[in-house]
């Protein structure tokens, strides 16, 4: 049985595309099938840990929906680093290829050369139009073929313009050479842009990881000693005094402020992760890489200044 078909549509396109993309060998069905079993098994683990602690049995679906969630994030990472890294050497192959083309020999046979280890894992993608070219079809479908295996847009753009150029029949060895320089030029721009944004990058880490959960922690530690010292008011609804408010009715308690606090960490931190990936890499999902341990510290920062600050400030009440 195909677990892919319980997504919706386009979902289930992308994850197979995100599989396919990975460079992986098995069947798409096959890597699926084993994540979900392993979901559903971790799912019921955690269900019957539920139950015996006395735990919300709700917590559970978290955990089933968290895991779907997991590993088709770590997938589609997957793929956008394969992408990427065949993004980086395109430039060299097609130099090569060009090179290849001033010696004499064919198109076809000039990106064949062109598919060296080091051109890893686009040698393999080279090496598959090969094999399209030998089963009889033409350069330009089978570069098209091999652009839609990899799902790149600059990738494609690329192949798109140097297939308008195998049509056209113009000076192919040529044209492959200036667009590799100016793939090399546009690299360097974006890393020359991606270093002067990185103030930016260091200014929402510091927020999210440290600002955002001191500022929880210090309100939490003053909602928790004005609940400790309304406790100790006495009830002035029995006496004369006619005013307009009461301080010993307050029906926050200390764990519920604990768990917002967690709660609103983990969202901020998961949103800023997103906004970091579109920041610094050009991708949201990139970003994401960094949310764990972005919320660990902040979960660490958090509790550690509540200690700190429950400790101060509870001796400064016990003195007045």
């Amino acid at each position: 049985m195909n677990f892919l078909n319980i997504y919706p549509r386009a979902l289930r396109e992308k994850y197979l595309k995100n599989i396919e993309n990975s460079g992986l060998k098995r069947r798409p069905e096959e890597y699926h099938n084993k994540r979900f079993f392993i979901t559903i098994l971790i799912s019921i683990i955690s269900l019957a840990a539920f139950y015996f602690l006395k735990i919300s049995l709700l917590y559970s679906i978290l955990v089933f929906f968290g895991l779907l969630f997991f590993f088709y994030m770590k997938i589609s990472l997957k793929a956008s680093s394969r992408i990427k890294k065949m993004e980086a050497v395109f430039p060299d192959v097609i130099s090569l290829t060009a090179s290849n083309l001033r010696s004499g020999i064919t198109i076809d046979r000039a990106f064949l050369l062109s598919a060296r280890p080091e051109f890893s894992p686009l040698d393999e993608e080279i090496l598959m139009m090969g094999r399209d070219i030998a089963t009889g079809k033409d350069v330009v479908s089978a570069l098209k073929n091999m652009s839609e295996r990899i799902d790149s847009e600059k990738i494609n753009k690329i192949i798109s313009l140097i297939s308008s150029g195998i049509r056209a029949g113009g000076n192919i060895s040529d044209l492959l050479e200036q667009t590799s320089q100016n793939m090399r030029e546009k690299e360097f721009l974006e890393k020359k842009s991606s270093s002067s944004i990185l103030m930016y990058v260091i200014f929402i880490v510091f927020a999210i990881a440290i600002g955002a959960p001191t500022l929880f922690s210090l309100s939490s530690v003053l909602i928790e000693i004005i609940i400790n010292l309304s406790s100790t008011i006495p009830d002035i609804s029995t006496t004369r005094m006619d005013l307009p408010l009461t301080f010993n009715n307050i029906g926050l308690s200390k764990q519920f402020i604990i768990y917002f606090s967690i709660v609103f960490l983990f969202i901020t931190d998961f949103i800023s992760s997103l906004v970091i990936g579109l920041v610094n890499k050009g991708e949201s999902k990139q970003g994401l890489r960094y949310f764990i341990p972005i919320f660990l510290f902040s979960l660490t920062i958090f509790f550690l200044f509540r200690i700190i600050l429950l400790k101060f400030l509870s001796g400064m009440f016990s003195m007045i």
